[in-house]
Parts: C-alpha cells; structure tokens; sequence
C-alpha cells in the first residue's frame, strides 16, 4: 500500500491533459519542445512527484500517445520499443525525477523529428491534406498558418516553406483565392449582400473583402456582379 504522503500526493495531483502532449507532437519544434513540455510539467506540478507510482502513471499516458502518435506516422511498434521499452519495462527509466524528465524529453524530441522526417518524405501528401483542410474550413475566421499547421502536424515554420515550394503559393495567398472563387460563385448565382458574402466566405472586413477581390479579378465585388448579372 502507498504510504500516507504518497496516498496525500495521489489525490493532490491534477490530472495531465493528454490533449497538450498530442498536441505537442503534431506541432511542436525541435526548437522549443523542451519549453512547451516543461509548460505541460509546471500544469501539474511534475517536479513534485516523490511516488514513483504517480511518476509512472502520467509517463504511461505520455507513452502511451507518443506511440500511437508514432503508430499513425508509419513507425513499426518494435522499432519504437527499441528506443522506449514497452510499458512493463520502462518503470526502470524512471527511478528518479530528473531520469523520467530526461525519458519523456528524450520520447518526444524522437517523436518530432520522425514527424519531421515523414513530411519530408511525403510533402506532396501534406499539402494535399492541407488544401483539403482550407477548402473545407476557408469560411471560418481562426483558419490560419498556426492552425493549418497543427492539422497536417508540422511546425508552422517547416509547414509555411514546404506549402510554398509544392504550391508556389504562400498559405495565406492560396487562402484567399479559395475564399475569392467561392465568393465569385455567390455573387454570379446568389442574391445575398456583398457584405453578407465577404463574411459567408471569411473575410470580416468588408473593405479588406473588396481589396483582395480587385486584386485577384481585376474588379470590385460589385463590379462583378453587375457583369456577371449582364451576361444571365
């Protein structure tokens, strides 16, 4: 049985949110992981855990997503064991706090850089998957290189140069025709108000909406939709 300070810790501790970690490993940078896992650790105070029962227990939900996580990027469980054990023999890698911080450092940085090397291998696939993201989600106003990047889970650094060099296009470049082709398509085939379009389509400035629209068509919102209500 635990003793009476471990028990007390148990039920003091807050629980790990796993959605953090696997957010992490989608988008986090070789750069800056270490801060953001340390961020995570602060949450529920991990410094502070004497037990090595509660140790083991945040360290298995951790391994537990960083191996699906590497499950999903085509890394085969034994090469992954390899480097981490399974879960019956890593309770040895976490004899003290400093040796499971190192451990968990150590899973996610490996993690990362086989995200990293994935998209490497498979750019083309990534920004397919990309575009598919923007022109399912072009109409909402948080779409943006930080959020794209979290979906195809690459940093939003790497993910801005490999979306340029597959597309030629810049993210926020290739956001916007999306959202002025569609825009094109309600105002030729719609009665709704311009400004009820530019919003429909995620602009929230309407002037902003008729700057981009000139700049991609060559003509106001307006101006096109009077030619296009010509030619019908």
């Amino acid at each position: 049985m635990l003793q009476t300070s471990s028990a007390d810790e148990f039920f003091s501790v807050k629980q790990l949110d796993i959605k953090k970690i696997e957010d992490l490993l989608r988008s986090g940078s070789l750069d800056s992981f270490r801060g953001e896992l340390d961020g995570i650790f602060g949450m529920i105070k991990f410094s502070e855990l004497r037990s090595l029962v509660l140790r083991l227990y945040v360290s298995t939900d951790i391994y537990i997503a960083a191996r699906s996580f590497a499950r999903d990027l085509g890394v085969s469980d034994s090469r992954f064991t390899a480097l981490f054990g399974d879960t019956d023999d890593i309770e040895q890698k976490l004899s003290t706090i400093e040796g499971t911080t190192d451990y968990l450092y150590a899973l996610a940085e490996q993690c990362i850089r086989w995200r990293i090397e994935s998209g490497r291998d498979s750019g083309g696939g990534v920004v397919r998957k990309a575009c598919a993201f923007i022109e399912e989600n072009y109409m909402r106003d948080d779409i943006s290189l930080n959020t794209v990047a979290r979906e195809v889970g690459l940093s939003p650094t790497y993910f801005s140069a490999l979306f340029k060099k597959e597309t030629g296009r810049g993210l926020t470049e290739y956001l916007n025709m999306v959202r002025i082709d569609r825009s094109k398509q309600l105002l030729c085939c719609t009665s709704k108000m311009i400004y009820e379009i530019a919003f429909e389509v995620g602009f929230q400035d309407y002037r902003y909406f008729s700057q981009i629209f000139k700049k991609y068509t060559g003509q106001t919102p307006r101006q096109f939709q009077n030619a296009a209500n010509v030619r019908t």
